[in-house]
């Protein structure tokens, strides 16, 4: 029986490191996990967030990486107009779609091109 997501990983190429740090760090907020040794020596990072932290992003290192142009976590923020405004202010991109009933929601783009949804469910109505 599966009882929640632990974590999503995402992959990045070899040496983005420092710029996933201030995007995931900085802009997003979320706090950096150490990795364990033997898997930090292949490189990438983990960060977390939440009031549990419970919302784990985990980023792998691939050679030959590709971003993918549909494929991306969904991420449930609150007041999401305040978070919008903190990724455009920090210089993140930020495209408002409202193609999903009761929800308010935008896309960003990280560093290195992985898509990232940002949702907020609201009111009927609203």
């Amino acid at each position: 029986m599966l009882v929640t997501v632990d974590h999503i990983q995402l992959a990045a190429p070899p040496g983005s490191e420092p710029a996933l740090r201030t995007y995931y760090g900085e802009v997003l907020g979320m706090t950096e996990l150490p990795k364990p040794p033997v898997l930090a020596a292949r490189g990438g990072c983990w960060f977390r967030a939440g009031p549990d932290g419970g919302v784990q992003l985990h980023l792998g290192i691939e050679e030959d990486f590709r971003p993918a142009h549909k494929a991306h976590p969904g991420l449930r923020v609150r007041d999401i107009e305040a978070y919008a405004r903190r990724l455009l202010n920090k210089g993140a991109s930020v495209t408002w779609d409202e193609n999903l009933p009761g929800h308010r929601r935008f896309y960003s783009h990280d560093p290195v091109g992985n898509r990232i949804e940002f949702l907020e469910h609201v009111a009927p109505g609203v």
